[in-house]
């Protein structure tokens, strides 16, 4: 059978500025082969970087979980290092210092996506790991100086890493078509949670430092995951190509020929016309009909209720797993299969939604099972079996947050221009924020250590964004129907 060809021709679109006024072809088989090469070019580069994040986002949390709920800490890392006592702040100041840090991430998100729009994501992605990547290390330093220093450091972390996940998400938009964006979303999330499963691996290690050259355990985390976010910035500036016109690192290395070029930046017009403008900034009537845009409530809806619940299982899950009455560490192990089960339902859920060509279905799906096992924790509150609270806890974690990705694509697909894309993943990401600061306050001390008041409210969450994400799917829906003309086929499922 003869191979298939795919032809574009260019009817003034814009290339990065050019017109170019000609035909040009190339056979299906040659792209699959370049998309395999960009797989391992940019993917791994978006990964790592996200991998770095959740290190320095989440280790502090390893080092500094005190006392509480009647419980010793439920980590073996946090009973043997005594990060809140040589800083010399309590837990509740810890709490405000986490609040703060997503407080900084919210508030410079949608400022920060502006920036990589003018200035690229190779420069301005890889700044900002550098960046982060120096405040975490530079975290080491506060023993002893009190609530002051720690409330301004995970501030200041938060304001470096805001925009890192939107423009990830946005970067792989320009570099890929639509029906391969979920998948690459989903990869890109893994970076996430592979540092969540791993995170707790690699603290128990670090902190039997304790000790050397004077030094608490806890400085030596924040001093080795610190320096190898920075290893990671400067690998991205380095490495990551500027763009599919111009696929050449700063060292001016070129990773594809012209023509494997053309075939790159062509293919993402032949499906998206939209991604073909030369502007370097979002104009003000972009960011206006973004901010504007009613068919973003019920994602924005579903990414805070859905999300909240999903950094509340991960850091109470060791402790819950104790109230059942297992092993203190032997909880640690078993609470980690449910990380890993996520990594695998993360990917399959992206890889499904693509080849199916539906992304909201897959949301629900997603959210309707983590209903359930939300249903099932609550209901097993005050259970004297064991295994079933602990298979139900695990299922929570394991559909915690796999249908986010595609929730990111969904959204994606349906912006207009890109700089409404990039401003739409800012927004996306700040819902998902705002959900961990609504998360963090789920659980509170005087409920435990059943939590039963804290686990009707997580149900009540989970509901509204079963709900929330079934309007989102209606509303599409209803759009292509009421107006053939305009938006039948225009929003995508």
């Amino acid at each position: 059978m003869a191979e298939k060809e795919v032809k574009f021709v260019d009817e003034g679109l814009s290339h990065d500025g050019q017109s170019e006024g000609d035909d040009f072809s190339w056979t299906e088989a040659e792209e699959k082969a370049l998309v395999r090469r960009l797989d391992l070019l940019v993917m791994p580069l978006l990964v790592l970087g996200f991998f770095a994040l959740q290190l320095d986002r989440g280790n502090i949390a390893t080092v500094s979980i005190g006392l509480t709920n009647g419980f010793r800490p439920f980590s073996g890392n946090a009973m043997t290092d005594f990060f809140l006592r040589d800083v010399g702040i309590t837990q509740n100041q810890f709490n405000i210092g986490q609040l703060l840090l997503s407080l900084g991430i919210v508030l410079l998100e949608i400022p920060s996506n502006l920036v990589l729009y003018r200035v690229g994501p190779t420069l301005w992605i890889g700044t900002q790991i550098v960046a982060w990547g120096f405040v975490a290390t530079f975290q080491a330093f506060q023993e002893g100086r009190g609530l002051g220093p720690f409330l301004a450091t995970r501030l200041l972390l938060g304001l470096c890493e805001a925009g890192f996940i939107p423009a990830g998400l946005f970067t792989v938009t320009r570099w890929y078509k639509r029906d391969e964006t979920s998948k690459r979303f989903s990869w890109f999330f893994i970076g996430n949670m592979l540092a969540a499963a791993c995170s707790g691996l690699i603290a128990y290690g670090i902190l039997q430092m304790r000790g050397v050259s004077g030094l608490a355990g806890w400085q030596w985390l924040f001093i080795i995951e610190g320096i190898f976010t920075i290893a990671v910035g400067l690998l991205f500036v380095s490495l990551f190509p500027k763009s599919p016109a111009h696929p050449v690192s700063i060292f001016k290395f070129r990773y594809f020929t012209e023509r494997e070029s053309q075939v790159l930046q062509r293919r993402v017009l032949l499906d998206d016309p939209t991604k073909g403008h030369p502007r370097r900034n979002v104009s003000w009537a972009e960011l206006k009909k973004t901010l504007t845009n009613w068919r973003l409530i019920p994602h924005i809806i579903l990414t805070i209720c859905g999300l909240a619940p999903a950094s509340l299982f991960m850091a109470y899950a060791p402790t819950l797993v104790i109230s059942f009455g297992f092993e203190r560490l032997r909880s640690n192990a078993m609470v980690a299969i449910g990380a890993w089960i996520l990594l695998v339902t993360n990917i399959s859920w992206g890889m499904i939604s693509d080849r199916i060509g539906y992304r909201g279905p897959m949301v629900t799906l997603g959210l309707l099972l983590l209903w359930g096992a939300t249903l099932g924790n609550r209901l097993l509150v005050h259970s004297s079996n064991s295994n079933l609270r602990f298979a139900f806890l695990t299922l929570g974690i394991v559909f915690s947050s796999n249908w986010h990705p595609t929730n990111g694509s969904w959204l994606a697909l349906n912006t207009g221009s890109a700089g409404e894309r990039s401003i739409t993943m800012a927004i996306f990401i700040m819902s998902a924020n705002t959900a961990g600061i609504v998360g963090s306050q789920l659980f509170q001390q005087k409920d435990a250590p059943l939590y039963p008041t804290g686990w009707s409210a997580i149900l009540g969450l989970v509901t509204l964004a079963l709900v929330a994400s079934i309007a989102a799917n209606v509303q599409y829906y209803v759009l292509n129907r009421r107006n053939p003309k305009e938006g039948g086929g225009k929003y995508k499922p």
